[in-house]
């Protein structure tokens, strides 16, 4: 939710604890002076979610609508690339065809770790993870340029077929 506000104009709930999205929530994100996309704030899955565990559930066929998907992990998470791993799990085991989808891994919230520690934690995890502060603005654009390029290769293969 932080993000969505953030990078648009959408002002969704935003609190100091986890699953806090109760609902999906939209918003156009401008990138440069000639391109925009829409974004879409889902609330957060959990183990489970696919049979019906939790909120996030509710809201998975809404994710079989988008063109993209962006795993918005806590850098604090104990276990972020087993947070991955379940994740894609719990979209497969709703729609195997969501897993296909052209994905970014993102990592949130660096603003809470030293420098270093975020360093550290980057080593462990494949090159390709973006990492950001939402809360800060550091690290966005990269991001934001990151998924803009996904779409335009989206887009040239939705022109092909």
């Amino acid at each position: 939710s932080t993000l969505l506000a953030a990078v648009s104009a959408a002002r969704p709930r935003i609190a100091d604890y986890p699953f806090t999205t109760l609902a999906p929530h939209l918003g156009i994100v401008k990138v440069g002076d000639y391109s925009s996309f829409v974004m879409a704030d889902i609330p957060g899955l959990i183990e489970g979610a696919a049979q019906g565990k939790g909120l996030g559930h509710r809201f998975l066929r809404h994710i079989q609508r988008t063109r993209i998907l962006a795993y918005l992990i806590d850098i604090n998470d104990a276990d972020i690339a087993g947070t991955r791993r379940l994740l894609e799990q719990e979209l497969a085991a709703f729609d195997p065809e969501l897993i296909r989808k052209p994905s970014l891994t993102v990592i949130n919230k660096i603003d809470t770790r030293t420098e270093s520690d975020v360093e550290a934690v980057s080593r462990e995890l494949p090159a390709d993870y973006i990492y950001i502060s939402a809360a800060t603005g550091k690290g966005v654009d990269t991001l934001l340029r990151a998924l803009e390029r996904k779409l335009e290769q989206c887009r040239a293969e939705r022109a092909t077929d």
